[in-house]
């Protein structure tokens, strides 16, 4: 599979529950190959294995991704954590069998950068600030996806 990576997690860790005292480490990322699919990917395993796929590449970089296990999704537990995808289906990549190659989009199809813009939502889903303030009371304990631009940082 290649794709531009188009939104990435931290890297985390949880008690492993088959090694008691251990860890294990994991971080997701998502990436699009068309303006209509995308995938969310998860990786597993020891800390040197997720620290180092984690560092190899950030978001808008090119992967090339081989041997990577297809799971069936658990879309109400999986998409409160990552976007949702309009496939059933995550990628899941094993530190024995899988390989993640990073490239310039540009080697590889200049069309993959276009891709990182386009938003994952419908565009009839989104919510603007203006409509939020003006609605705000109505609104309130809803679960909103809001469509906006940063236009300043700053201290």
């Amino acid at each position: 599979v290649i794709g531009v990576v188009i939104g990435k997690t931290d890297v985390r860790s949880f008690p492993d529950r088959k090694n008691i005292g251990t860890e294990r480490y994991t971080f997701n990322f998502t990436i699009r190959d068309s303006p209509t699919y995308f995938i969310n990917v998860q990786s597993w395993g020891r800390e040197e294995y997720i620290r180092s796929l984690s560092e190899s590449f950030r978001v808008g970089d090119c992967v090339t991704i081989e041997n990577p296990l297809i799971q069936s999704k658990e879309a109400e537990r999986e998409e409160k954590f990552n976007p949702v995808t309009p496939s059933g289906y995550k990628l899941l990549l094993s530190e024995n069998h899988s390989v993640v190659k990073t490239s310039s989009c540009y080697d590889t199809d200049t069309r993959l950068l276009a891709l990182l813009h386009l938003p994952v939502k419908d565009p009839q889903d989104y919510y603007s600030l203006g409509d939020i303030v003006a609605n705000g009371q109505s609104l309130h304990g809803r679960v909103l996806n809001v469509l906006a631009a940063v236009m300043a940082v700053s201290e």
